[in-house]
């Protein structure tokens, strides 16, 4: 992602939100390099819309990824390299993590970030 335009670049609605709400464990144990690589890995995919993350000092943080069908985000979920990556977030990263798939209806901003 890049940290100059942090706000994803989505079509007009209707599409798909993938919430990834989660609490990090202490250290950083090659996370950071899987993380990057996850962004990269998930723009190559048939469907992929584009990405927001935030992480806190506290080790909370959010990822919303967006998608353009709930048949994209099956594809994601099951891709291999996703799914060693998740089997990791389980074992060394994630103290804690939820997923939330939504529908995104009706989209808006403001500003000149666009």
């Amino acid at each position: 992602m890049d940290d100059s335009h942090p706000f994803a670049r989505t079509p007009a609605p209707p599409y798909f939100a993938v919430i990834f709400s989660s609490k990090r464990r202490e250290g950083d144990d090659g996370y950071g390099a899987v993380a990057e690589r996850m962004v990269e890995l998930a723009s190559e995919q048939p469907g992929f819309l584009g990405v927001e993350s935030a992480r806190d000092g506290s080790g909370f943080g959010i990822t919303v990824s967006y998608w353009d069908s709930l048949e994209a985000i099956r594809a994601w979920k099951s891709n291999l390299e996703h799914l060693a990556a998740q089997a990791n977030g389980k074992a060394r990263w994630y103290e804690h993590y939820e997923v939330r798939i939504a529908r995104v209806e009706r989209a808006y901003s403001f500003g000149d970030d666009r």
